[in-house]
């Protein structure tokens, strides 16, 4: 499946009359419904990594504090390895810290110290980080339209975070592994934001959408040209 934004559509009039045609990214011509226009095509949404951006939000010790030990642990963990693998591939990442940062705390140093160049934190007092007009003009500036987050609480800065995103016209993917809540449940938070466009992905999908194709040809050799080798320490799932 192809990016829509990369198609190449056509019209051929033959004898089973007027038919749309798009030529997909493998050469192939793809027969559309007669009848179809662009507009009746959704257009299928994938990460590019030259298109999106990492968004950490409030990934701090005050929220940690309130959920079990064991899945703050994964957290740290996991959310290193998302900073590890965006840092691969030259994405860069947006950190939030909810004020007052005297009390609620910092990134955890195991996922702080993976952060690079690319990384820019910001403090705020809005739930929603676009609120934010220095976070807002930092996104703007990134020219980035795709949103990559993960962070807490669910069912507050998380939820209005993508919505704002949403707002502003970017095609937002949630992370479900790496999002938490001091709330037993968040089931009615995660169904408002699907249901308004955001997408919810594993660690283990990113990993393999962003990377593309296994080892060999000339996909590999492109690759290793644009990012260099992955880090062997670098694992394709997240860990449960």
């Amino acid at each position: 499946m192809c990016i829509m934004s990369r198609d190449i559509c056509n019209y051929d009039t033959g004898a089973l009359g007027p038919r749309l045609w798009r030529n997909s990214a493998d050469g192939f011509n793809m027969p559309i419904a007669n009848g179809a226009g662009l507009d009746d095509m959704k257009a299928v949404k994938r990460i590019v990594p030259n298109r999106c951006c990492g968004v950490i939000v409030d990934l701090q010790g005050f929220f940690l504090s309130q959920v079990d030990k064991r899945l703050g642990s994964r957290i740290k963990t996991n959310t290193g390895n998302l900073v590890r693998l965006l840092n691969h591939f030259r994405i860069p990442i947006v950190v939030t810290l909810e004020r007052p940062v005297d009390f609620k705390g910092s990134l955890p140093k195991e996922i702080g110290k993976h952060l690079g160049e690319r990384a820019q934190t910001f403090e705020k007092n809005f739930f929603d980080l676009c609120e934010d007009k220095k976070i807002k003009g930092h996104l703007t500036r990134l020219k980035r339209r795709q949103a990559i987050v993960a962070g807490c609480e669910t069912d507050v800065c998380v939820l209005q975070s993508c919505l704002g995103l949403l707002s502003l016209g970017y095609e937002v993917f949630v992370m479900e592994e790496l999002i938490f809540s001091s709330a037993r449940n968040v089931d009615a938070a995660i169904a408002r934001m699907k249901a308004e466009g955001v997408i919810f992905a594993t660690y283990k999908s990113l990993y393999y959408e962003l990377i593309e194709a296994v080892e060999g040809g000339r996909h590999t050799e492109k690759f290793l040209a644009a990012y260099g080798p992955l880090p062997d320490d670098l694992p394709d799932t997240a860990v449960q």
